[in-house]
């Protein structure tokens, strides 16, 4: 209890410093540090200009954490990400292969516009994201520790864009849509961003009080009645074992286990995050969405009825409501 409330107070800390640089994305915020807390992966959809990459800046300042960027492009290579090999001649004329890193060594990689890398590009981060290592001419080259990835997506309306397959998808433990801010925070940002002073990110925290908060996380009890409504939840998501019609007619494929694990884990670290001491359902249902919209994919006839992802979640959450 004493951990979760003085965890509580210096992440209070932490929202405020980087809610002085980002405006009107609170929401963004909470859940992008959830998401942290967790131990997982973010992938952060909206437009251009909406302060994804700022916030990932900011994140990596606040929380100590050593940062890389990449930025996608169609002509982007696997090598150009991980780190390659090169051949190297010592003074004695013997010739040896040394492994030279790429930007994925890092504790924060933050991947700008992931959907405008090619599919083979893109699944170089696949091993990188599940298994906290990479596999380079046959060795294993294991990665800092925490190691998190922040990408950032345009909406795939846009021109030059490819759809992330649905296997690195679900190594994001949330999706977090992006939407404008409203008029007062955008009027706070414009002034602030164009005078002469600008407010500068101050580190709040280490990695190493990162990796302890996630420890912790781990260790917050969760009720069975918390865990019954994840499962029910969850399965109810799921076409070939869900009782309501919505689903059956208008969902492909549903959530897998990984889903439950993540609404899971992100309810325990919204509890913290809250300075609580347990999760409720009501964590559950707050996070159901940016949790369960990548995981999941309606089918034609929803898209000809006008259903959404949204409108699915929504009736699946209202048992727990």
């Amino acid at each position: 209890m004493a951990e979760i409330e003085a965890l509580g107070g210096r992440l209070t800390h932490v929202r405020d410093r980087i809610g002085r640089i980002i405006f009107g994305q609170q929401e963004v915020i909470d859940l992008t540090l959830i998401t942290l807390l967790a131990g997982g992966h973010v992938l952060l959809i909206g437009v251009p200009g909406l302060a994804k990459t700022r916030l990932v800046e900011t994140l990596g300042t606040v929380l100590g954490l050593a940062e890389k960027r990449i930025q996608c492009t169609p002509d982007l290579m696997p090598a150009d990400i991980l780190g390659s090999e090169v051949l190297e001649e010592n003074e004695q004329g013997r010739r040896s292969f040394r492994f030279i890193p790429g930007p994925v060594f890092s504790q924060l990689l933050m991947a700008d516009e992931i959907n405008r890398a090619s599919p083979r590009t893109q699944s170089a981060l696949l091993q990188a994201m599940q298994e906290r290592r990479v596999s380079v001419a046959g060795h294993y080259h294991a990665l800092p520790q925490p190691f998190h990835v922040l990408a950032t997506q345009n909406p795939l309306e846009q021109e030059g864009t490819y759809p992330l397959p649905e296997a690195q998808l679900d190594r994001f433990l949330m999706q977090i849509d992006v939407d404008y801010p409203d008029r007062d925070a955008e009027r706070r940002m414009m002034i602030a961003t164009t005078g002469s002073a600008d407010e500068q990110a101050v580190t709040v925290l280490s990695p190493a009080d990162l990796q302890v908060a996630q420890r912790l996380v781990r260790r917050v009890p969760v009720s069975e009645g918390v865990v019954d409504g994840i499962l029910d939840l969850v399965r109810r998501g799921r076409p070939e074992a869900t009782d309501l019609p919505e689903v059956q007619r208008h969902v492909a494929w549903g959530p897998g286990p990984r889903a439950s694990q993540a609404l899971m884990l992100a309810a325990r670290a919204r509890a913290v995050l809250d300075g609580r001491l347990a999760p409720s359902l009501d964590d559950v249902v707050a996070l159901a969405k940016p949790v369960l919209r990548h995981r999941m994919a309606l089918n034609f006839a929803a898209r000809a009825d006008g259903i959404t992802l949204d409108d699915i979640i929504n009736r699946l959450c209202a048992p727990l409501s």
